[in-house]
């Protein structure tokens, strides 16, 4: 049975008072996550430190929404594996759809992080999804393969089954449309195909595969109620603690 993973990308929002208003609302909540769920915050780089902070010895798990695949060096605002480590963070979110399409970064370019941030102890969420253009012309799959095996190329069987797959077709994030469950659990379907081909069936089995999409309170029971479905990366409705919870409670049921 693989745990469900609940993790919240705040992407760019909420300044330091900010957060800990949040991050106290969710840990005055903290009790009610149920077994074998795992919980990730993943707030901007400005309120790492203070999150780990609030968050040390609790249940909930940080993690950082991007990094650089250099260590160190002359990389004006970019941020290493080591300084998300130093910080606490455990994930990390690489090759999300906003990345990819405003920021131009390339299948090669989220292989790197990747193989960056499995060598230094980080376990990457690798977020993979089309386009409605390209949902439209039938090339979800094409799509979702050329992601998927960019991001894992000579990435071993051993590191692979620590990462995360997150699928988030990028026509549902943050325009209120999702995928339904069918749509969704059709291509978690193909992803954990295609890990089985490029790896084995026994660790495509293992690894986790999320939906991310316009996840909110009430969608996400019959999102995470469907088989293959493994958790969810969730955008808007982690800004506030009782909706955030209330999906995290979902992936309890």
């Amino acid at each position: 049975m693989r745990p469900k993973v609940i993790a919240g990308n705040w992407k760019m929002n909420k300044d330091a008072d900010e957060s800990v208003e949040l991050i106290n609302g969710l840990i005055t909540r903290s009790g009610e996550i149920p077994n074998g769920v795992t919980v990730i915050l993943c707030p901007p780089f400005t309120s790492l430190a203070i999150a780990q902070r609030l968050l040390d010895g609790g249940p909930m798990a940080l993690g950082g929404q991007n990094m650089h695949y250099e260590d160190e060096g002359a990389f004006t605002g970019e941020i290493s594996a080591g300084m998300l480590k130093s910080v606490g963070c455990t994930f990390v979110i690489i090759g999300h759809s906003e990345r990819r399409q405003i920021f131009g970064e390339t299948n090669d370019a989220i292989n790197k992080k990747v193989k960056k941030a499995l060598s230094a102890g980080l376990r990457p969420i690798i977020c993979v999804g089309e386009t409605l253009e390209e949902r439209e012309r039938g090339v979800t799959e094409q799509v979702i393969n050329v992601q998927l095996k960019g991001a894992l190329q000579d990435v071993s069987e051993n590191e692979v089954s620590r990462a995360i797959i997150a699928y988030e077709p990028v026509w549902a994030i943050g325009t209120g449309k999702n995928a339904t469950p069918e749509q969704a659990a059709d291509v978690h379907n193909y992803i954990r195909k295609i890990i089985g081909q490029f790896y084995s069936w026994a660790t495509a089995e293992r690894i986790i595969i999320q939906y991310g999409g316009s996840v909110k309170p009430e969608n996400a029971r019959s999102l995470l109620a469907t088989d293959g479905i493994d958790g969810a990366l969730v955008g808007g409705a982690c800004l506030k603690p009782d909706s955030f919870m209330e999906i995290v409670m979902a992936a309890g049921s």
